[in-house]
């Protein structure tokens, strides 16, 4: 039963990375993790895409999300797939 209480504000969460993701129009299989990368790596990029405006936890846990689903990745997130 504990690990219900763990898990839930663990799924929570992800769903909500998810849904700022997509608020801000960044789509996850759109770009390569590499290409991710680089984004987060400099702050003029990240001003292009909105993402300087978000605390280190959201941008850690953004870029976490979009690593995790970029197109190279194992669990691509891809329009229409």
């Amino acid at each position: 039963m504990k690990f219900l209480f763990i898990l839930i504000p663990m799924i929570l969460a992800a769903n909500n990375i998810e849904q700022l993701a997509l608020k801000m129009n960044l789509l996850a299989g759109t770009k390569s993790t590499l290409q991710w990368s680089r984004i987060f790596s400099s702050e003029q990029r990240q001003m292009q895409y909105g993402i300087n405006s978000l605390d280190e936890i959201q941008k850690m846990r953004l870029k976490e999300y979009l690593l995790k689903h970029a197109a190279d990745s194992n669990q691509p997130r891809v329009s229409g797939l």
